[in-house]
């Protein structure tokens, strides 16, 4: 090989990425195996170069190690190419050996550490250097700010922050960008914005594109907007960094008008084409819901890009149409796309929407076969799937195969156990969380205290919550919401109003939560108070507000408010009354003795009326005596709901009531004959951390005997206080002692006998109940409170019965 091929071959280094990998070996070996010819060390320099950027590192060593005279430039193309590979070991080696290191060759073995992820490596070299006497360039600065932004090393950030200014860089237009860039990535965007005012040369389009990217990944999409419309105000150019970034910040406040925008600027660019463009625009139609924008770029697209296809069937999912994004999934696979670990979890959110178990089941399957099972982001969507449809075994079993789980993988158990209401398993799940390690984040801390609030675990929910404020977390709307609505639904208003007045912003879901939670606790008028507040605020109620006001109206007998609030539901706020609202008002005005205008709104519900609407009128007709009333509405509970006990027990209560004794007897009959059992009435207290649990004339508990013993002292107290039993509740047909004897037992008083040979004196008694108080229990309960000097806190089936010095904070309405 002559001197002026070497130096044709020299130049040919720029189209060398175009060969096939055998050519290219080719050519290497014609030049490092060629013999009686002398090269000079730039035309060798060269060749090393290109052997280097071809990523034939070897190759390029056979050659340095061959070459009669190095310089500081081989040196330094070595030290690069074994950095920028991944060699780092040999790199440094070759640092060390190096004659000569210039601030190239600190530079290129710190770029290296930084393209690698080794953080700590490249900043203790970028130091090094310094003391070694070299100054670094602004390459040097660029690649040590890049790796504190990815890292988001915001204390060393601002180390070399303070460094570059000691050392005049801080005016230098690449160091100033890498400053915004790392600033931004680091959640600093003041100081980003504050250095981007200040710089020199505004005319850099990278400057202004870190900036409009910094306020997009900060959430501020709105100043994105403002930042990119200046840049073209400006003048400046955009690329195909630039874009996506305002594309993504346009998806993010729904700004499609905006987006729509920006399309026309990529088209006029000739950056329509690029596939990185194309996929952020699908991104951002999907995210403003404009699916048939998206469609029609995803069908123009040149290239079938699954990230592209990905954003379209999660826009799907977001909207509902499930069918839809399972079509595009089915698409993706007969064109034989890349499905990749982020198109499953999408596809997976699908069967929410559809509840199609079998073709979920089909998609596991193809997840296993392709090799997906091992990816995290594909369990955890796994479990999650399976979690919302209730199929607990199948998402257990995912989960416990998973041999990395986050917080994630925990979250989507939980929360598949809450909405399914298996209350309890979530808060064994969050247990075994926080022994695991875990640390639980607001969503698996707000499905946990949704799970408290169903089961009216006060002293597990001040767990949960002190636990929370330990943390460190950031407050959070969805937070404080379960917060209200668990304290509220535990019986404690007063803690239930120091979060919601320690909250910034307020959502029609923490005023409907105070508006239930005080009809729940007999504070009906308060609860009216509420909703007035929450409509002077600015805040519109929604379909449950309706159904809380309505229960507090029924709880209060105010039947006026009730049907002012009924009627402005359509009128004043466009909101159909479903059968829930029915229910409520036929029980508000069954509870006021209008069964006449109940059966009335009955005939002229504008909905079929279903069980819980039959339930509120069977419930008023047994109050108030109405047997032909009542059994119109049990028929047709049991025609709705054959299986449920609650009409045959009220019916036959009625009927006993009624001194009906042969009809209760055989409508007992038929419900044992249908094969209906009756759930037990029970109670329970918690004490220490144990819950005790009583049902009627009970005699399992350790301490019986003392119960029983304290139990006959406060029938004494109380009659002698004018207490008189309500023989209308004992509802077997025996004499009247043993009637007596029987009220006597229930469930909810053995629960008060334990409680106060327990219970410190001062303290609030705290008892459940799972079905709806007696009336005979509700008249001793308030005997009791004045006796013993208590306050006690019944919550039965309804609602909570704060009871002292002898009220009932329901005003015996309930």
């Amino acid at each position: 090989m002559d001197r002026l091929n070497l130096r044709i071959y020299a130049f040919s280094r720029k189209v060398w990425y175009q060969l096939e990998h055998a050519e290219l070996d080719h050519q290497v070996r014609r030049f490092v195996n060629s013999c009686g010819t002398v090269h000079s060390r730039t035309d060798l320099n060269w060749v090393l170069r290109g052997l280097s950027k071809c990523g034939r590192i070897d190759d390029a060593r056979k050659l340095f190690d061959g070459m009669p005279d190095r310089d500081e430039c081989s040196w330094n193309t070595m030290i690069g190419a074994y950095a920028n590979s991944g060699r780092l070991n040999e790199a440094r080696e070759f640092f060390y050996e190096t004659p000569i290191k210039s601030c190239i060759t600190w530079s290129s073995l710190i770029s290296g550490y930084c393209r690698h992820g080794y953080d700590v490596e490249a900043l203790e070299l970028f130091w090094e250097m310094q003391f070694m006497g070299e100054r670094p360039n602004q390459f040097t600065w660029g690649s040590v700010l890049r790796v504190c932004s990815m890292y988001a090393l915001l204390e060393k950030g601002k180390q070399i922050h303070a460094h570059a200014i000691k050392t005049q860089f801080d005016s230098n237009a690449f160091v100033v960008t890498g400053l915004v860039d790392m600033y931004a990535k680091c959640k600093c965007i003041s100081e980003a914005e504050y250095l981007f005012e200040l710089a020199p040369d505004k005319r850099n389009h990278v400057l202004w594109t870190a900036m409009v990217t910094g306020y997009s990944q900060n959430g501020d999409g709105h100043k994105a907007i403002e930042c990119f419309s200046d840049m073209k105000r400006e003048g400046i150019d955009c690329n195909q960094f630039t874009f996506p970034s305002i594309l993504t910040a346009c998806g993010s406040v729904s700004a499609c008008s905006f987006g729509a925008q920006v399309h026309g600027c990529i088209v006029r660019s000739g950056l329509g084409a690029n596939v990185f463009v194309g996929s952020a625009l699908v991104d951002m139609y999907s995210k403003c819901e404009d699916l048939n924008s998206a469609r029609r770029l995803l069908e123009t697209m040149e290239v079938d890009d699954p990230v592209s296809w990905n954003s379209m069937i999660v826009g799907c999912v977001r909207q509902g149409l499930g069918e839809e994004a399972l079509s595009l999934f089915r698409m993706m696979h007969l064109r034989h796309m890349k499905i990749d670990e982020f198109t499953y979890p999408s596809v997976l959110n699908c069967f929410s929407l559809v509840m199609d178990m079998r073709n979920a089941m089909t998609v596991h399957s193809l997840i296993v076969k392709t090799g997906f099972e091992a990816y995290k982001l594909v369990n955890n969507a796994l479990v999650d799937m399976y979690a919302k449809q209730g199929y607990f075994d199948y998402a257990f079993h995912v989960f416990k195969r998973m041999t990395d789980k986050d917080v994630i993988s925990w979250t989507s158990l939980l929360t598949g156990c809450v909405r399914n209401k298996s209350y309890e398993e979530a808060l064994r799940l969050f247990c075994k969380m926080r022994i695991m390690g875990i640390y639980p984040d607001q969503i698996v801390i707000a499905a946990t205290l949704s799970a408290c609030a169903e089961l009216t675990v006060l002293e597990f929910g001040k767990q949960v919550h002190a636990n929370f404020l330990k943390s460190g977390l950031g407050s959070s709307l969805s937070v404080d919401n379960s917060l209200v609505s668990m304290y509220a639904k535990c019986g404690c208003l007063e803690d239930a109003n120091k979060v919601f007045d320690s909250m910034e912003i307020r959502d029609v879901i923490t005023w409907t939560a105070l508006i239930v939670g005080y009809a729940q606790n007999g504070r009906g008028k308060e609860s009216l108070n509420f909703y007035n507040n929450m409509i002077a605020s600015g805040v519109k109620p929604d379909f449950i507000t309706f159904i809380g006001l309505l229960f507090a109206c029924s709880h209060a007998g105010l039947t006026e408010h009730g049907w002012s609030y009924f009627q402005s539901m359509e009128k004043v706020y466009g909101i159909k009354p479903g059968p829930e609202h029915y229910a409520c008002m036929i029980d508000l005005l069954g509870r006021s003795g209008k069964l006449t205008e109940a059966k009335e709104l009955l005939n002229q519900m504008a909905v079929e009326p279903d069980a819980t609407v039959w339930k509120a009128l069977l419930g008023a007709c047994r109050v108030h005596g109405n047997v032909e009333l009542g059994e119109r509405a049990a028929n047709n509970l049991f025609e709705l709901e054959p299986k449920n006990a609650v009409p045959y027990v009220l019916l036959s209560n009625l009927y006993s009531a009624a001194g009906k004794w042969e009809e209760a007897a055989k409508t007992r009959r038929l419900m044992k004959l249908m094969g209906v059992s009756k759930e037990p009435g029970c109670s329970w207290i918690e004490m220490c951390s144990k819950v005790h649990k009583f049902m009627s004339e009970d005699r399992s508990h350790p301490r019986t005997a003392e119960i029983y013993s304290k139990v006959d002292e406060i029938m004494i107290l109380i009659k002698g206080a004018g207490y008189v039993p309500d023989m209308n509740f004992a509802l077997h047909d025996m004499d009247e002692e043993g009637k007596e004897l029987g009220l006597a037992y229930h469930s909810e008083k053995l629960a008060v006998a334990f409680a106060l040979l327990t219970v410190p004196h001062g303290a609030p008694i705290r008892i459940f109940k799972n079905l709806r108080v007696c009336g005979d229990c509700h008249t001793a309960m308030k005997y009791i409170s004045v006796v013993f000097h208590r306050h006690i806190i019944l919550r039965d089936s309804n609602c909570f019965h704060h009871f002292k010095e002898g009220t009932c904070s329901c005003s015996d309405h309930w």
